[in-house]
Protein backbone atom coordinates (compact mmCIF):
# COMPACT_ATOMS: atom_id res chain seq x y z
CA UNK A 1 0.00 0.00 0.00
CA UNK A 2 1.47 3.56 -1.44
CA UNK A 3 0.13 6.07 0.81
CA UNK A 4 0.91 10.25 0.04
CA UNK A 5 4.03 11.22 -2.02
CA UNK A 6 1.38 11.16 -4.94
CA UNK A 7 2.83 14.83 -5.73
CA UNK A 8 6.76 13.35 -5.68
CA UNK A 9 6.05 10.81 -7.63
CA UNK A 10 4.53 13.03 -10.52
CA UNK A 11 7.62 14.78 -10.02
CA UNK A 12 9.89 12.13 -11.32
CA UNK A 13 7.38 10.29 -13.32
CA UNK A 14 7.36 14.13 -15.58
CA UNK A 15 11.05 14.19 -15.49
CA UNK A 16 11.85 10.34 -16.89
CA UNK A 17 8.49 10.78 -19.74
CA UNK A 18 10.14 14.00 -21.25
CA UNK A 19 13.29 11.90 -21.72
CA UNK A 20 15.84 14.88 -21.56
CA UNK A 21 19.09 13.28 -19.70
CA UNK A 22 18.84 13.97 -15.74
CA UNK A 23 21.19 13.56 -12.60
CA UNK A 24 18.51 14.12 -10.23
CA UNK A 25 19.66 13.91 -6.27
CA UNK A 26 16.80 12.50 -3.98
CA UNK A 27 17.48 13.30 -0.03
CA UNK A 28 16.15 12.83 3.45
CA UNK A 29 16.13 11.06 7.27
CA UNK A 30 16.28 7.53 7.11
CA UNK A 31 12.90 5.87 7.24
CA UNK A 32 11.49 9.31 5.20
CA UNK A 33 9.88 6.84 2.48
CA UNK A 34 13.00 7.57 -0.24
CA UNK A 35 13.29 3.92 -1.27
CA UNK A 36 9.56 3.02 -0.83
CA UNK A 37 8.73 6.39 -3.50
CA UNK A 38 12.06 5.41 -5.56
CA UNK A 39 10.53 1.87 -6.02
CA UNK A 40 7.07 2.67 -7.12
CA UNK A 41 8.62 4.80 -9.57
CA UNK A 42 10.37 2.29 -11.11
CA UNK A 43 7.89 0.03 -11.37
CA UNK A 44 6.94 -0.72 -15.01
CA UNK A 45 9.92 0.97 -16.41
CA UNK A 46 13.04 -0.01 -17.75
CA UNK A 47 14.95 0.73 -14.52
CA UNK A 48 17.35 -0.49 -12.72
CA UNK A 49 17.83 0.12 -8.97
CA UNK A 50 20.34 -0.55 -6.90
CA UNK A 51 20.63 -0.41 -3.24
CA UNK A 52 24.48 0.34 -1.84
CA UNK A 53 25.68 -1.37 1.33
CA UNK A 54 28.21 -0.22 3.77
CA UNK A 55 30.80 -3.03 1.53
CA UNK A 56 34.53 -3.20 -0.19
CA UNK A 57 34.16 -1.45 -3.18
CA UNK A 58 34.31 -4.56 -5.46
CA UNK A 59 31.31 -6.06 -3.31
CA UNK A 60 28.97 -3.00 -4.63
CA UNK A 61 30.05 -3.28 -7.87
CA UNK A 62 29.45 -7.17 -8.14
CA UNK A 63 26.03 -6.01 -6.63
CA UNK A 64 25.69 -2.99 -8.92
CA UNK A 65 26.41 -5.58 -12.20
CA UNK A 66 23.60 -8.01 -10.64
CA UNK A 67 21.01 -4.95 -10.38
CA UNK A 68 21.71 -4.29 -13.54
CA UNK A 69 20.96 -7.68 -15.38
CA UNK A 70 17.73 -7.87 -13.56
CA UNK A 71 16.63 -4.23 -14.72
CA UNK A 72 17.99 -4.67 -17.89
CA UNK A 73 16.81 -8.58 -18.65
CA UNK A 74 20.20 -9.69 -19.66
CA UNK A 75 22.99 -12.02 -18.70
CA UNK A 76 26.05 -10.03 -17.90
CA UNK A 77 27.14 -12.51 -15.73
CA UNK A 78 30.45 -12.98 -17.60
CA UNK A 79 31.34 -8.65 -17.45
CA UNK A 80 33.30 -7.73 -14.92
CA UNK A 81 33.26 -3.85 -13.59
CA UNK A 82 36.86 -3.18 -11.99
CA UNK A 83 35.84 0.46 -10.91
CA UNK A 84 32.68 2.77 -10.99
CA UNK A 85 33.44 4.58 -14.36
CA UNK A 86 33.43 1.25 -16.27
CA UNK A 87 30.42 0.47 -14.68
CA UNK A 88 28.95 3.76 -15.70
CA UNK A 89 29.99 3.55 -18.87
CA UNK A 90 28.94 0.48 -19.44
CA UNK A 91 25.01 1.21 -17.92
CA UNK A 92 25.27 4.37 -20.53
CA UNK A 93 26.11 1.86 -23.63
CA UNK A 94 23.28 -0.08 -22.52
CA UNK A 95 21.09 3.02 -22.92
CA UNK A 96 20.99 3.54 -26.23
CA UNK A 97 18.09 5.34 -27.56
CA UNK A 98 15.63 4.28 -25.12
CA UNK A 99 15.07 6.01 -21.93
CA UNK A 100 16.65 4.11 -18.76
CA UNK A 101 16.37 4.93 -15.54
CA UNK A 102 18.93 4.13 -12.96
CA UNK A 103 18.59 4.33 -9.34
CA UNK A 104 21.37 4.52 -6.93
CA UNK A 105 20.32 4.40 -3.10
CA UNK A 106 22.54 4.91 -0.39
CA UNK A 107 25.08 6.48 -2.04
CA UNK A 108 26.79 7.81 0.63
CA UNK A 109 27.86 4.45 1.48
CA UNK A 110 29.56 4.16 -2.09
CA UNK A 111 31.73 7.20 -0.97
CA UNK A 112 32.89 5.83 2.27
CA UNK A 113 34.76 3.22 0.13
CA UNK A 114 36.30 5.48 -2.69
CA UNK A 115 36.32 8.95 -1.82
CA UNK A 116 36.81 10.18 -5.43
CA UNK A 117 33.71 8.95 -6.56
CA UNK A 118 31.84 12.22 -7.15
CA UNK A 119 34.88 13.06 -9.28
CA UNK A 120 34.41 9.85 -11.26
CA UNK A 121 30.60 10.78 -11.42
CA UNK A 122 31.04 14.37 -12.84
CA UNK A 123 33.75 13.34 -15.22
CA UNK A 124 31.16 10.59 -16.38
CA UNK A 125 28.53 13.09 -16.50
CA UNK A 126 30.38 15.72 -18.45
CA UNK A 127 31.42 13.23 -21.07
CA UNK A 128 28.57 11.18 -21.97
CA UNK A 129 25.87 11.23 -19.20
CA UNK A 130 24.52 14.78 -20.31
CA UNK A 131 24.23 13.40 -23.87
CA UNK A 132 22.47 10.22 -23.11
CA UNK A 133 19.24 8.68 -21.94
CA UNK A 134 19.87 8.15 -18.83
CA UNK A 135 17.83 8.86 -15.52
CA UNK A 136 20.60 8.95 -13.51
CA UNK A 137 19.28 8.95 -9.38
CA UNK A 138 21.57 9.75 -6.62
CA UNK A 139 19.58 8.89 -3.47
CA UNK A 140 21.06 9.07 0.32
CA UNK A 141 19.64 9.37 4.23
CA UNK A 142 22.81 10.85 5.47
CA UNK A 143 21.27 14.41 4.68
CA UNK A 144 24.54 16.79 6.16
CA UNK A 145 26.49 14.11 3.73
CA UNK A 146 24.47 14.64 0.31
CA UNK A 147 23.79 18.55 0.99
CA UNK A 148 28.35 19.15 1.59
CA UNK A 149 29.22 16.26 -0.97
CA UNK A 150 26.56 16.10 -3.72
CA UNK A 151 24.62 19.34 -3.59
CA UNK A 152 27.12 22.04 -2.44
CA UNK A 153 29.83 24.56 -4.29
CA UNK A 154 32.50 22.64 -3.41
CA UNK A 155 31.29 18.82 -4.64
CA UNK A 156 32.38 17.71 -7.74
CA UNK A 157 29.04 17.09 -9.00
CA UNK A 158 27.80 21.22 -8.35
CA UNK A 159 25.71 22.10 -11.39
CA UNK A 160 25.39 18.76 -12.61
CA UNK A 161 22.18 17.71 -11.18
CA UNK A 162 19.20 18.70 -13.42
CA UNK A 163 16.60 18.75 -10.51
CA UNK A 164 16.80 18.11 -6.87
CA UNK A 165 14.04 16.82 -3.75
CA UNK A 166 14.65 16.89 -0.03
CA UNK A 167 11.90 14.26 1.32
CA UNK A 168 9.85 14.88 4.16
CA UNK A 169 7.49 13.73 6.35
CA UNK A 170 4.57 13.19 5.07
CA UNK A 171 1.89 15.68 6.03
CA UNK A 172 -0.77 15.32 8.89
CA UNK A 173 -3.86 14.26 6.63
CA UNK A 174 -1.63 12.36 4.67
CA UNK A 175 -0.88 9.58 7.97
CA UNK A 176 -5.00 9.00 8.39
CA UNK A 177 -4.99 6.61 5.55
CA UNK A 178 -2.32 4.00 7.52
CA UNK A 179 -4.78 2.61 9.72
CA UNK A 180 -8.55 2.25 8.15
CA UNK A 181 -9.57 0.14 11.54
CA UNK A 182 -9.39 2.65 14.04
CA UNK A 183 -11.30 5.92 15.18
CA UNK A 184 -10.27 9.34 14.09
CA UNK A 185 -9.42 9.76 17.92
CA UNK A 186 -6.92 7.13 17.33
CA UNK A 187 -5.16 8.32 13.76
CA UNK A 188 -4.96 11.62 15.61
CA UNK A 189 -2.83 10.19 18.23
CA UNK A 190 -0.82 7.75 15.89
CA UNK A 191 -0.02 10.83 14.32
CA UNK A 192 1.01 12.89 17.05
CA UNK A 193 3.65 9.65 18.23
CA UNK A 194 4.85 9.20 15.55
CA UNK A 195 4.70 11.98 12.72
CA UNK A 196 4.81 11.52 9.28
CA UNK A 197 7.38 9.46 8.75
CA UNK A 198 5.73 6.39 7.23
CA UNK A 199 8.43 3.43 8.22
CA UNK A 200 7.37 4.31 11.86
CA UNK A 201 3.26 4.35 10.89
CA UNK A 202 3.49 0.94 9.48
CA UNK A 203 5.39 -0.57 12.45
CA UNK A 204 1.26 0.65 14.24
CA UNK A 205 -0.48 -2.51 13.24
CA UNK A 206 -4.63 -1.46 13.37
CA UNK A 207 -5.60 -4.55 14.03
CA UNK A 208 -4.43 -3.84 17.39
CA UNK A 209 -5.16 -1.18 19.98
CA UNK A 210 -3.26 1.87 20.12
CA UNK A 211 -1.95 1.46 23.37
CA UNK A 212 -1.07 -1.93 22.29
CA UNK A 213 0.77 -1.09 19.76
CA UNK A 214 2.66 1.88 21.71
CA UNK A 215 3.58 -1.15 23.71
CA UNK A 216 4.98 -3.52 21.48
CA UNK A 217 6.72 -1.18 19.47
CA UNK A 218 8.15 1.60 21.50
CA UNK A 219 8.04 0.34 24.88
CA UNK A 220 10.08 -2.93 25.66
CA UNK A 221 13.41 -2.93 24.68
CA UNK A 222 12.86 -5.38 21.30
CA UNK A 223 10.48 -2.57 19.76
CA UNK A 224 11.60 -1.91 16.46
CA UNK A 225 10.84 2.32 17.74
CA UNK A 226 13.04 1.90 20.79
CA UNK A 227 15.96 2.90 19.97
CA UNK A 228 15.45 4.35 16.76
CA UNK A 229 15.90 7.73 17.89
CA UNK A 230 19.58 6.81 18.92
CA UNK A 231 19.99 5.12 15.56
CA UNK A 232 18.82 8.33 13.92
CA UNK A 233 21.19 10.76 15.47
CA UNK A 234 24.21 8.09 15.17
CA UNK A 235 23.87 8.19 11.30
CA UNK A 236 23.37 11.73 10.77
CA UNK A 237 26.15 12.86 13.87
CA UNK A 238 29.75 12.11 14.70
CA UNK A 239 28.85 12.48 19.06
CA UNK A 240 25.52 12.58 19.17
CA UNK A 241 26.19 12.78 23.44
CA UNK A 242 25.35 16.26 23.49
CA UNK A 243 22.95 16.53 20.85
CA UNK A 244 21.06 14.10 23.07
CA UNK A 245 21.16 16.23 26.21
CA UNK A 246 20.05 19.46 24.14
CA UNK A 247 17.00 17.13 22.67
CA UNK A 248 16.22 16.22 26.14
CA UNK A 249 16.57 19.85 27.22
CA UNK A 250 14.13 20.94 24.84
CA UNK A 251 11.21 18.26 25.01
CA UNK A 252 11.34 19.30 28.87
CA UNK A 253 10.48 22.78 27.69
CA UNK A 254 13.98 24.86 27.84
CA UNK A 255 13.28 27.32 24.95
CA UNK A 256 15.85 29.19 25.07
CA UNK A 257 19.21 29.27 24.02
CA UNK A 258 20.56 30.21 27.09
CA UNK A 259 18.26 28.23 29.26
CA UNK A 260 19.47 25.27 27.06
CA UNK A 261 23.33 26.03 27.99
CA UNK A 262 22.68 26.12 31.34
CA UNK A 263 20.54 22.83 31.92
CA UNK A 264 23.46 20.79 29.03
CA UNK A 265 26.44 22.46 30.92
CA UNK A 266 27.65 24.38 27.61
CA UNK A 267 28.08 27.75 26.84
CA UNK A 268 25.55 29.69 25.24
CA UNK A 269 27.69 30.19 21.68
CA UNK A 270 28.44 26.35 21.86
CA UNK A 271 24.37 25.34 22.46
CA UNK A 272 23.03 28.00 19.79
CA UNK A 273 25.90 25.89 16.85
CA UNK A 274 24.32 22.56 18.42
CA UNK A 275 20.85 23.65 17.84
CA UNK A 276 21.51 25.23 14.16
CA UNK A 277 22.69 21.79 13.22
CA UNK A 278 19.59 20.32 14.83
CA UNK A 279 17.63 22.88 12.98
CA UNK A 280 19.09 21.47 9.16
CA UNK A 281 18.16 18.19 10.06
CA UNK A 282 14.55 18.91 11.25
CA UNK A 283 14.54 17.88 14.27
CA UNK A 284 14.42 21.34 16.20
CA UNK A 285 12.81 24.31 14.75
CA UNK A 286 12.81 28.06 16.38
CA UNK A 287 9.04 29.74 16.69
CA UNK A 288 8.53 33.44 16.68
CA UNK A 289 5.52 34.85 16.77
CA UNK A 290 3.39 35.73 14.27
CA UNK A 291 2.56 38.84 15.94
CA UNK A 292 6.37 39.88 16.07
CA UNK A 293 6.95 43.20 14.15
CA UNK A 294 10.48 41.82 12.81
CA UNK A 295 10.94 38.52 12.72
CA UNK A 296 14.23 38.38 11.42
CA UNK A 297 15.67 40.14 14.28
CA UNK A 298 13.49 38.91 16.79
CA UNK A 299 14.19 37.50 20.36
CA UNK A 300 11.28 36.19 21.23
CA UNK A 301 11.39 32.89 19.33
CA UNK A 302 11.76 29.91 21.25
CA UNK A 303 12.91 26.25 20.61
CA UNK A 304 10.80 23.42 20.26
CA UNK A 305 11.29 19.66 19.37
CA UNK A 306 10.31 19.56 15.39
CA UNK A 307 9.78 15.52 15.46
CA UNK A 308 6.74 14.24 16.82
CA UNK A 309 8.47 10.59 17.41
CA UNK A 310 11.73 12.44 18.54
CA UNK A 311 9.33 14.95 20.92
CA UNK A 312 7.84 11.63 22.67
CA UNK A 313 11.02 9.61 22.73
CA UNK A 314 12.67 12.29 24.70
CA UNK A 315 9.48 13.05 26.91
CA UNK A 316 8.55 9.30 27.78
CA UNK A 317 11.47 6.85 26.27
CA UNK A 318 14.08 8.25 27.35
CA UNK A 319 13.46 8.98 31.00
CA UNK A 320 12.03 5.60 31.70
CA UNK A 321 14.71 3.60 29.52
CA UNK A 322 15.71 2.32 32.79
CA UNK A 323 12.28 0.56 33.54
CA UNK A 324 11.69 -0.24 29.88
CA UNK A 325 14.72 -2.33 29.74
CA UNK A 326 12.89 -3.82 32.96
CA UNK A 327 10.37 -5.07 31.42
CA UNK A 328 8.09 -2.60 33.17
CA UNK A 329 6.87 -0.74 29.83
CA UNK A 330 2.98 -1.07 30.93
CA UNK A 331 3.81 0.89 33.62
CA UNK A 332 5.40 3.74 31.70
CA UNK A 333 2.37 3.32 29.66
CA UNK A 334 0.32 4.07 32.82
CA UNK A 335 2.33 6.75 34.92
CA UNK A 336 3.59 8.24 31.61
CA UNK A 337 1.82 8.40 28.58
CA UNK A 338 -1.92 7.58 29.50
CA UNK A 339 -1.55 10.75 31.12
CA UNK A 340 -0.47 12.79 28.62
CA UNK A 341 -2.74 11.40 25.55
CA UNK A 342 -5.28 14.76 26.00
CA UNK A 343 -1.83 16.85 25.36
CA UNK A 344 -0.79 14.61 22.37
CA UNK A 345 -4.26 14.78 21.15
CA UNK A 346 -4.52 18.60 21.06
CA UNK A 347 -0.66 18.90 19.46
CA UNK A 348 -1.81 16.82 17.08
CA UNK A 349 -5.24 18.89 16.17
CA UNK A 350 -3.66 21.51 15.83
CA UNK A 351 -1.36 20.42 13.01
CA UNK A 352 -3.96 19.19 11.03
CA UNK A 353 -5.32 22.83 11.79
CA UNK A 354 -1.96 24.81 10.57
CA UNK A 355 -1.64 22.17 7.88
CA UNK A 356 -5.07 23.09 6.63
CA UNK A 357 -4.06 27.13 7.40
CA UNK A 358 -1.34 26.61 5.19
CA UNK A 359 -2.50 24.19 2.38
CA UNK A 360 -6.48 24.83 1.91
CA UNK A 361 -7.65 27.64 3.66
CA UNK A 362 -7.44 30.13 1.01
CA UNK A 363 -9.87 28.62 -0.89
CA UNK A 364 -12.49 29.52 1.92
CA UNK A 365 -11.30 32.83 2.63
CA UNK A 366 -10.53 34.14 -1.10
CA UNK A 367 -7.47 35.38 -0.49
CA UNK A 368 -3.89 33.56 -0.84
CA UNK A 369 -1.97 32.91 2.75
CA UNK A 370 1.35 33.91 2.30
CA UNK A 371 2.44 33.27 6.28
CA UNK A 372 0.99 31.10 9.18
CA UNK A 373 2.26 30.76 12.33
CA UNK A 374 1.15 29.52 16.20
CA UNK A 375 -1.09 32.08 18.57
CA UNK A 376 -0.92 31.32 22.12
CA UNK A 377 -4.81 31.61 22.62
CA UNK A 378 -7.13 29.78 24.48
CA UNK A 379 -9.71 29.73 21.25
CA UNK A 380 -7.62 31.41 18.34
CA UNK A 381 -4.70 28.54 17.90
CA UNK A 382 -3.10 29.88 14.29
CA UNK A 383 -2.92 32.63 12.73
CA UNK A 384 -2.75 33.39 8.64
CA UNK A 385 -1.54 36.61 6.80
CA UNK A 386 -3.14 36.88 3.15
CA UNK A 387 -0.81 38.49 0.45
CA UNK A 388 -3.86 41.40 0.56
CA UNK A 389 -2.93 41.83 4.59
CA UNK A 390 -5.98 40.28 5.57
CA UNK A 391 -5.43 38.40 9.24
CA UNK A 392 -7.35 34.75 9.26
CA UNK A 393 -7.97 33.25 12.41
CA UNK A 394 -8.20 29.67 13.10
CA UNK A 395 -10.31 29.02 16.06
CA UNK A 396 -10.91 25.96 18.32
CA UNK A 397 -13.48 25.92 20.57
CA UNK A 398 -13.05 24.03 24.02
CA UNK A 399 -15.21 21.71 24.88
CA UNK A 400 -16.53 23.56 27.96
CA UNK A 401 -18.93 26.73 27.49
CA UNK A 402 -17.56 29.01 25.21
CA UNK A 403 -16.88 32.12 26.91
CA UNK A 404 -17.00 35.03 24.33
CA UNK A 405 -15.21 37.93 26.26
CA UNK A 406 -11.99 35.72 25.91
CA UNK A 407 -12.48 35.49 22.49
CA UNK A 408 -12.89 39.20 21.92
CA UNK A 409 -9.69 40.03 24.29
CA UNK A 410 -7.46 37.61 21.44
CA UNK A 411 -8.96 39.24 18.62
CA UNK A 412 -8.71 42.52 19.79
CA UNK A 413 -4.67 41.67 20.26
CA UNK A 414 -4.77 40.82 16.92
CA UNK A 415 -6.16 43.73 15.35
CA UNK A 416 -3.79 45.92 17.00
CA UNK A 417 -1.14 43.88 15.94
CA UNK A 418 -2.01 44.18 12.32
CA UNK A 419 -5.18 46.08 11.64
CA UNK A 420 -7.17 45.98 9.32
CA UNK A 421 -9.77 43.04 8.42
CA UNK A 422 -10.08 39.45 10.49
CA UNK A 423 -11.13 36.42 8.87
CA UNK A 424 -12.66 33.91 11.48
CA UNK A 425 -12.27 29.92 10.40
CA UNK A 426 -13.60 27.69 13.35
CA UNK A 427 -12.32 23.82 13.61
CA UNK A 428 -13.58 20.71 14.28
CA UNK A 429 -12.84 17.13 14.48
CA UNK A 430 -15.13 14.77 13.00
CA UNK A 431 -15.33 11.20 12.71
CA UNK A 432 -15.20 10.86 9.10
CA UNK A 433 -11.76 9.44 8.39
CA UNK A 434 -11.78 10.97 4.83
CA UNK A 435 -12.78 14.47 6.11
CA UNK A 436 -10.27 14.65 9.72
CA UNK A 437 -11.32 18.91 9.92
CA UNK A 438 -14.66 20.43 9.59
CA UNK A 439 -14.26 24.31 8.81
CA UNK A 440 -16.33 26.75 8.85
CA UNK A 441 -16.22 30.55 8.21
CA UNK A 442 -18.03 32.68 10.50
CA UNK A 443 -20.00 35.13 8.64
CA UNK A 444 -18.77 38.98 8.96
CA UNK A 445 -20.09 40.47 11.94
CA UNK A 446 -20.55 37.86 14.04
CA UNK A 447 -18.36 36.64 16.75
CA UNK A 448 -19.07 33.13 16.29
Amino acid sequence: MFIGRDRELGVLEELADRGDPELFVLYGRRRVGKTELLQQFCEGRKAVYFQAAQLREKDNLRAYREALADGLGENIAAVDFPDWETALQFTCERANEQRLVVVIDEFPYLCEANKGLPSVLQRFWDRRGKRSTLMLVLCGSQVSFMEEQVLSEKSPLFGRRTAQKRLYPLAPPDTVGFFPEWSVEDRLLAYSILGGMPAYLRRFDDSRTLRQNILKEILRPEGYLFEEVQFLLRNELSSPTTYNSILAAVARGDRKVGDVALTVGVDSTMANKYLTVLRDLGLVQRLIPITDPDPLRSRRGSYHIADRFVAFHFRHVQPSVTLINAGRGARVLEESVEPDLARLFDEARLEFVMDHLQRSAAEIVGEEIVEHGRFDGEYIRAVGRTVEGTTVTAIVIPERQPDESVLIKELDSLQSAFGGRIVKLTYGVTDNPERVLEVERVPDGELL
